[in-house]
């Protein structure tokens, strides 16, 4: 689009000055010339502007990306360790937050070992067969906060997008796909990106790019699918 502007610019230019030369009188000239090179500037602003925005706006969509991405991480590492002791993701903020907040993760061992098969020793006449299980001990529990925050605080403000439109929340879904939970967490570019230029946010909700968030909206997880990444490149988080 801007490289199709500034050639339609450079051949406009060449034209206005073919018809200068070729049916403007002499003592008309210098003022046309004036007119010409105001034009020529005018024109050039505008194509700088235009490709200096989009710079802008580009560098600005990875800095508030890269807050966005940090907290989506936050959430999925914590709806990891909902799922392992509930044995379900949460479908809401307010029950993420308490059970990071006042619940623990067990911290376990599993060994192997081998014990009598009853059945098949039946089978074979009483001659002893043996078989292996594998055994989980509990050995100890980690406070969630503590294991996943470190002692940071920030999960109390895990439903805040932090970045974009004041206030906005992200979209937290929860359920199953053939009996396996699923979640996912999301918001839309348009909230991220709030306050800059509509046709560049309407421009990047439709990227594709693999480097970049690809679609309308950031988010990590799948209602769709039994997936638990993100929709963005490897160099958008601090945290992968």
């Amino acid at each position: 689009m801007i490289i199709a502007a500034i050639i339609g610019i450079i051949i406009l230019t060449i034209l206005i000055v073919w018809v200068i030369d070729k049916f403007v009188p002499k003592k008309l000239k210098p003022v046309i010339n004036l007119v010409l090179w105001a034009l020529i500037i005018f024109l050039g602003y505008i194509t700088f502007m235009s490709v200096y925005k989009e710079i802008q706006f580009n560098q600005l969509k990875v800095e508030r990306y890269k807050v966005v991405i940090d907290r989506l991480v936050d959430i999925r590492d914590s709806q990891i360790a909902y799922k392992e002791v509930k044995g379900e993701y949460a479908g809401s903020f307010d029950k993420l937050i308490d059970f990071v907040e006042n619940d623990s993760i067990p911290i376990t061992q599993r060994r192997d070992s081998t014990v009598l098969d009853e059945e098949r020793t039946k089978a074979f006449g009483g001659v002893e067969t043996f078989k292996t299980i594998t055994l989980i001990d509990t050995l100890n529990y980690w406070n969630v906060k503590d294991s996943i925050f470190k002692g940071d605080s920030r999960y109390k403000n895990m439903a805040d997008v932090g970045v974009g439109k004041p206030g906005a929340k992200f979209t937290l879904k929860a359920g199953k796909l053939e009996e396996i939970p699923v979640f996912e967490a999301s918001v839309d570019k348009a909230i991220v990106l709030d306050g800059q230029e509509k046709y560049l946010i309407e421009k990047e909700k439709q990227a594709v790019s693999i480097a970049g968030v690809k679609g309308e909206s950031v988010k990590i997880g799948s209602m769709e699918e039994v997936n638990t990444s993100g929709n963005w490149g490897k160099d958008l988080s601090t945290k992968e």
